[in-house]
Formats: structure tokens, sequence, C-alpha cells
């Protein structure tokens, strides 16, 4: 048997050596990822070789803007505490009892505390501070420019109670819903009314409803 052993232990060294690669055989390949826009022509040219330092990317070309012309489209924002004083909005929010309503509905400043680590915890005030721009220039100016009309309506419905929200929102919904079963079109474009409206109402709707039912939980 010692003979067999030997033998079937000298089958396998050699067939372990057959497979391990030689280090005089195998070369190393460097690849580069390296890329050029010339596409390796000699009649091209690199962009980067010709073009300003200032339009090199896009926060320089922003801050070339800013030279060249300072109320600009490109970094232009929208003054949200400009229009907040323009439009009243404070006295308007003070006139329509809206902080009382609030807090009558149960959303008083220590429940205000008791959000803030929610809001945190789900990373809501993160989302917030990476979209600053979009908030500003988006979300900002929807808001401010319609609380004139806005404040009034909410200030009825906070005396009313999450039931208004709920029936606003079903208003939507049902709204939307009469808009797809009468295959209503918008005029002169002639898309569908249900559909585009409802990129609107749908999720207006939904937020209404959300506001019903964290009044209705919030309410003591």
């Amino acid at each position: 048997m010692a003979p067999l052993k030997l033998v079937f232990l000298a089958i396998t060294a050699s067939v372990a050596v057959a497979f391990t690669p030689s280090t005089s055989r195998v070369q190393k390949v460097t690849s580069s990822t390296q890329l050029y826009e010339d596409f390796g022509f000699d009649f091209a040219e690199q962009t980067y070789e010709n073009q300003p330092d200032l339009l090199k990317g896009e926060q320089e070309y922003k801050q070339y803007m800013n030279i060249v012309k300072e109320d600009n489209m490109l970094n232009k924002k929208y003054n949200a505490i400009g229009r907040v004083r323009e439009l009243e909005l404070l006295q308007a929010t003070i006139d329509n009892g809206l902080l009382s309503k609030l807090e009558k509905n149960g959303l008083d400043l220590k429940t205000i505390e008791q959000l803030l680590p929610l809001l945190e915890q789900y990373g809501l005030l993160s989302v917030a501070a990476n979209n600053q721009q979009l908030i500003v220039n988006l979300a900002a100016p929807l808001l401010i420019e319609g609380a004139p009309i806005l404040l009034p309506v909410v200030a009825g419905a906070l005396d009313i109670g999450p039931t208004a929200f709920f029936a606003a929102a079903a208003a939507l919904a049902g709204a939307d819903y009469a808009l797809f079963a009468n295959n209503v079109n918008i005029p002169f474009v002639g898309l569908s009314a249900g559909f585009y409206l409802g990129l609107l109402l749908v999720p207006l709707s939904a937020v209404l409803a959300g506001a019903g039912i964290a009044l209705g939980s919030l309410k003591k």
C-alpha cells in the first residue's frame, strides 16, 4: 500500500504544479481608463486645452454668470422672506387665528418638539437640507404666493376639524374619477384631463387625507 500512496502523492503534486501559473509566463497587463476627447486622432483637439477656465464645470460657469450679469436666471433665487413681508402673511396668519386653531386641534409647541426627532429619524430634515435650491425656487413660491387665498381656507377647515380635510380629499379624488369616467380632454391639446390633472389632484388628495389623519390622531 505504501508504494501506491507514494504514486498517488506524486500524481497529485504533478497536477497541482501543472495548473499553478508560473511567474515567468504570467505578465501583468495594466489597463488605462483615461479617456480623451480627441479619440487619439492628431487632427482633433482637447476641449479643456482651449476652453476658458471660467467655463470648466457647472459651478465655475455659475460663478462666471454672476460676474457677467448679477441678476441672471441661472443663479436667481426666490426671495421667500421678502415676499412673506410684502404679502403680510404673518399678519394674515394672526388675523385668521391659524395658530390658535392648530393648538385647538392638538398641534401645540410641545407636540412639534416631539415630532422633530421623528423627522430627523426618517431623514426628512436631511432631505430638505440637501434640496434647498429646489425648495426655495419651487415649493416656496407655490406656498407663499398662494398663501393669501389658502390661509382663510385652511383656517376654516381647522374650525371644522379632520372631517373637512377628508371631505376635500374625497372631492378631489372624485373629480379626477369623473374626468376619467367621462373621457374629458384638455381643450386645444386633446390630452386626457383625467390623467394629466390627476398628476396634481391625486397627490393633493393624498396630502389632504394625510392631514386629516394627522389631525385626528393629535386631537385631544
